[in-house]
């Protein structure tokens, strides 16, 4: 007789299990045990990135022309057309795996040299990157060490008005706050500590809140999160807002890709029965996951966590908080807010000091969201005299262009395909991604990672590297197709069409040669030509060019490099002098942590989204012209790159 439920022993490499029903899929089960499998189409089937290997048990598996014959001989099976019927033994292979990482030393003191990481200038250039202490200290959540006189005859003022008095000799807030939970724990609490407490406060909504009160002097274990939630990719920052000092950073994809790889599928699925919930619960999941592990490698007690800080773009936002998202998608395509108030982090379910802050950078419009805000904020866009461009090349691909004066941006579906989800072997900038190619003449390839580790897969920096080198070696034309006359070891017909090979799997760190596939060049050749046409139409709307931007900021999920020469020659970025364009890395989280470290940051923060404007492409009936004429290497009109024409 069959039994109602099985267990299902994952091997990510450390076993977990979980006690599933019969006939429940292994993608759903594997989410539900916390164990992260790589899924960008929503459990369709047709991404073919979540595959497993069966080492023990009976699964039935939908048939998938995903998985090759060999594959299936060796036990692979997609999870999420795959489902229990017995007590099961799994496999998940390192490609399939979606895990937390940390920054290695290496990569981080290229990240400093480069300016990206920490708050430093690359003064020798002229450039601002990341300016030093722009704004003044001021986070927000704040400890106060106080040792109040204790009540006598002469001074009889009550336990509340003692603490507000004590506070306001330190610091200067005419209207202070709390809540009645605080208030009935003084009484006992300030005689038990024989009046010696630490006080954290929290500016909420133009208020300062008394948010706790704790025995003794507990004022040096102070602890902030700084994240940027992306469509693809979640990044946190643990930061001591005493020193300002960067502890920590991880990232993992965002869990939400199980539902859909961009924003539009998401809330369409949203609104599907239990969707929202759904998406909401896995992004939580996601940030809860970064925060446990960044207190227990930094050895933090999780309640010393008493701030969060969250950057998105607008429909990120609304999931996070649990906020229904369908009209962003509907026209007039309107949010439900922008400028969300400050909130407990436990109402949004994030698991930090129980009474602790989340607060979420402002957005700016339906598509605009408060990622470009910290981006701007962190690139000082909005403080210069130069006409500047902010391009974050992400799944949204948001371009801002302006100065001090004025601010005006917009947003192209790109695409997931620079931050390594779409693409056959692609993957986020973590170790042992590729993120570096040369083509030699002869065809001979080398080929530089992440942390110099064995290759896993490619991401952004790595496939603009190899667009460049095919197409310069004309292995590809301008369509991106494959010459059909040099079919050799490595240029070859695949199952999904031609494909050329970058590292054979002796060489790799997974099972499978790591490939570029036409289809691979087709989607990267979308997203590259969505992100030049619309920064073409921007300027074109304002009556500008790309001649009359001074400087050119690029921000993405590339990891610790990039070849501006490489992009200009694909038709990402417009040819122009190499010295205008300058790198900054993940600039969402960058900005996120200094309003997270800045009341002042928070208010700049606020009157960027304010006065920036928003132009919606989708009426915009030139822009699908631009589009079309962007979808060739590196243009349909060569003039507009002429060192690109030279070469």
């Amino acid at each position: 007789m069959d039994k109602a439920t099985y267990t299902i022993t994952f091997f990510h490499p450390q076993a977990t299990q979980i006690e599933v029903n019969k006939g429940r899929d292994l993608l759903s089960a594997a989410v539900a045990a916390g164990v992260h499998i790589n899924s960008s189409c929503g459990g369709d089937g047709v991404c073919g990135r979540c595959k497993v290997i069966i080492k023990k048990g009976d699964v039935q598996s939908e048939p998938s022309g995903r998985i090759s014959m060999l594959e299936r001989q060796k036990g692979y099976v997609l999870a999420c057309q795959s489902t229990v019927h017995s007590d099961v033994d799994v496999e998940v292979p390192a490609a399939s795996r979606l895990e937390l990482d940390k920054i290695s030393e290496q990569d981080l003191k290229l990240l400093r040299l480069k300016g990206i990481y920490s708050e430093a200038s690359d003064i020798d250039k002229g450039k601002r990157i990341i300016a030093k202490d722009i704004f003044a200290h001021g986070p927000l959540a704040t400890k106060l060490y106080l040792e109040l006189p204790a009540p006598s005859l002469t001074d009889t003022v009550s336990d509340l008005e003692r603490l507000y008095r004590a506070i306001r000799k330190i610091k200067d807030i005419p209207i202070i706050q709390t809540g009645l939970t605080n208030i009935k724990r003084l009484g006992r609490l300030f005689r038990e500590s024989n009046w010696k407490v630490t006080v954290l406060l929290g500016k909420r909504n133009g208020t300062v809140e008394i948010v706790s009160v704790e025995p003794g002097d507990t004022s040096q274990r102070n602890f902030g999160i700084g994240l940027d939630i992306g469509t693809t990719t979640v990044s946190g920052q643990l930061v001591n807002l005493n020193t300002k000092e960067v502890l920590a950073t991880k990232a993992t994809y965002n869990k939400q890709a199980t539902f859909g790889s961009d924003v539009i599928s998401r809330i369409v699925y949203a609104a599907e029965g239990e969707g929202l919930e759904k998406l909401h619960h896995a992004v939580i999941d996601n940030i809860n996951a970064i925060i446990e592990a960044l207190v227990q490698e930094l050895k933090i007690n999780l309640n010393d966590v008493n701030a969060v800080m969250c950057a998105g773009n607008t429909t990120m936002a609304h999931l996070l908080l649990r906020v229904d998202p369908t009209f962003i998608r509907k026209e007039p395509y309107v949010s439900t807010a922008n400028f969300v108030p400050v909130i407990r982090a436990a109402e949004a379910g994030i698991k930090i000091n129980p009474r602790g802050l989340l607060s979420c950078v402002p957005g700016v419009s339906t598509y605009v969201g408060g990622d470009i805000t910290a981006g701007v904020l962190a690139c000082g866009l909005n403080r210069t005299d130069k006409m500047t461009m902010l391009i974050d090349v992400g799944t949204n691909g948001e371009i801002v262009l302006g100065n001090q004066d004025w601010l005006v941006s917009c947003a192209a579906s790109a695409g997931p395909a620079f931050e390594g989800s779409g693409v056959k072997c692609g993957m986020r900038a973590t170790a042992g991604a590729i993120q570096r190619v040369a083509i030699s003449p002869g065809g001979e390839t080398k080929v530089v990672t992440i942390g110099q580790a064995k290759p896993k897969g490619i991401c952004g920096s790595g496939y603009i590297d190899c667009l460049a080198e095919l197409f310069q070696k004309g292995i590809i034309d301008r369509n991106g197709k494959f010459s059909r006359e040099k079919l050799d070891a490595r240029i070859r017909m695949g199952e999904e069409g031609q494909e050329f090979v970058l590292v054979f799997k002796q060489d790799a760190d997974c099972d499978y040669d790591i490939v570029i596939t036409e289809a691979d060049i087709e989607n990267l050749k979308r997203s590259k030509g969505a992100i030049y046409a619309a920064s073409s139409i921007l300027l074109k709307k304002l009556n500008l060019g790309f001649s009359d931007i001074e400087q050119f900021y690029i921000a993405g999920g590339f990891g610790t490099y990039l070849d501006i020469d490489k992009a200009v020659t694909i038709g990402l970025l417009p040819d122009l002098q190499r010295k205008k364009f300058s790198f900054v890395g993940n600039s969402s989280l960058i900005g996120s942590r200094e309003i997270l470290l800045s009341s002042e940051a928070k208010k700049e923060a606020e009157a960027i989204a304010k006065k920036m404007t928003y132009l919606e492409l989708s009426v915009e009936h030139a822009y699908m012209d631009e589009y079309v004429s962007a979808l060739f290497f590196p243009h349909t009109d060569l003039s507009k790159f002429p060192s690109v024409k030279t070469k």
